[in-house]
């Protein structure tokens, strides 16, 4: 897994606003507690308010909040038909990707009531 995607799905995890130790992030993770603590290192360096202690645990300090994504509901409509279309060729090389974008669409909009599965 690529340190971007870890990234993101570390604050997808801490969105819960639990405090998680390095050791659990990085059995979820799938990488050493010593990836956890640089990509915490990382998350802190870019303005994430995420705070740690030794021998406690890592949490968002506060909600994330992302700045809103105005798509007209034709617009989602789209992007959404889109991507399921993709997502259901195996073969397709961006077939990945586009799961994975349609995940992160369905997690930063909500509101939108897209449900990530590819059915």
């Amino acid at each position: 897994m690529k340190r971007d995607q870890r990234l993101y799905d570390l604050v997808q995890l801490m969105r819960d606003g639990r405090v998680r130790t390095a050791a659990e992030l990085a059995r979820a993770m799938g990488v050493s507690t010593r990836t956890i603590w640089r990509d915490m290192a990382i998350m802190a360096q870019t303005g994430l308010p995420v705070a740690g202690e030794r021998g406690v645990g890592y949490i968002l300090r506060e909600p994330l909040v992302l700045p809103p994504t105005v798509l007209t509901q034709d617009e989602l409509s789209a992007l959404e038909e889109a991507l399921r279309g993709l997502a259901r060729q195996p073969d397709h090389p961006r077939a990945r990707a586009a799961r994975s974008l349609l995940y992160k669409v369905a997690t930063l909009l909500p509101q939108a009531g897209i449900d990530p599965g590819t059915g």
